[in-house]
């Protein structure tokens, strides 16, 4: 079955997360209340990051299910397997989410396929109910459980995006890449590269991704740039950190890369 467990480790241990605005405070608040949560934003700006720091410092077990265009609701709630010779029903994570109390998130909510959104919408109102047509149960979710998905609205196509109707159901929260000096402080964190190193590449980053739309599809994230730092930190040279990590990711394009380079000329002298 698709999708990763992660256990809750408490406040103490949790994944650092540098906040932007009252985004824990706001998760907190659906957790406590059984609400369902949308997240939006770009690729690689901290959504998937967030939800693992929530969930260490809310304590709950973490299900997190990359979407794609082959996941089915099956893969989701569970099928019959043949196992031993006998067949056996395996729960999919969503429904181990939904029995033990979990978080479960789903990444890229809108790659899979349509039947997903329909199994949804029973967890995502006042039911909080998982039907399993297959077995004949209807789970009521455990306390704790929480629904979060998570997708970029400025990548997805018109044939794939969620419906008025699905959005309308979940709490929703922006994100986007912070602003440079708390960039800058996540990356040396995350890298172990000192602040003032780390300053022209998130510079760079900036540059980067105000090229979104003209010669590139995506800007650079801040998990490349964490990439980067951390090759820089292990004593690679810029240029060629700067390469693998924030150029070569963005496209296959020669003349496009040219032009990348042109301007981490300018940035790096």
């Amino acid at each position: 079955m698709d999708g990763s467990l992660t256990l809750g480790t408490g406040a103490a241990n949790a994944p650092f997360y540098l906040a932007q605005a009252d985004e824990c405070e706001v998760f907190t608040a659906a957790h406590d209340n059984g609400l369902p949560v949308l997240l939006k934003g770009p690729t690689g700006c901290g959504k998937t990051r967030f939800v693992a720091h929530m969930a260490a410092k809310l304590g709950r077990p973490l299900y997190t299910v990359a979407c794609h265009d082959d996941l089915a609701a099956a893969d989701l709630i569970g099928r019959y397997l043949l196992k031993g010779g006998e067949t056996v029903w395996v729960d999919g994570p969503l429904t181990r989410a939904v029995r033990e109390g979990a978080i479960c998130y789903l990444d890229e909510v809108v790659e899979a396929r349509k039947d997903v959104t329909v199994v949804l919408h029973p967890l995502t109102d006042d039911r909080r109910i998982l039907p399993i047509d297959r077995t004949g149960e209807e789970l009521q979710a455990a306390p704790g459980f929480m629904l979060v998905a998570s997708y970029n609205p400025g990548y997805q196509n018109i044939l794939k995006t969620l419906k008025p109707s699905t959005r309308q159901r979940f709490l929703s929260l922006e994100f986007d890449f912070p602003p440079p000096e708390l960039e800058e402080q996540v990356v040396a964190s995350e890298s172990g590269l000192a602040r003032d190193r780390v300053k022209p590449l998130v510079r760079l980053a900036g540059k980067l991704r105000g090229l979104k739309g003209q010669d590139l599809e995506e800007g650079v994230s801040t998990r490349l740039v964490v990439y980067a730092a951390t090759l820089i930190a292990q004593g690679m040279g810029p240029d060629r950190a700067i390469r693998a990590a924030m150029i070569e990711p963005l496209t296959d394009d020669e003349d496009v890369k040219r032009g990348l380079f042109d301007l981490v000329t300018a940035v790096f002298g």
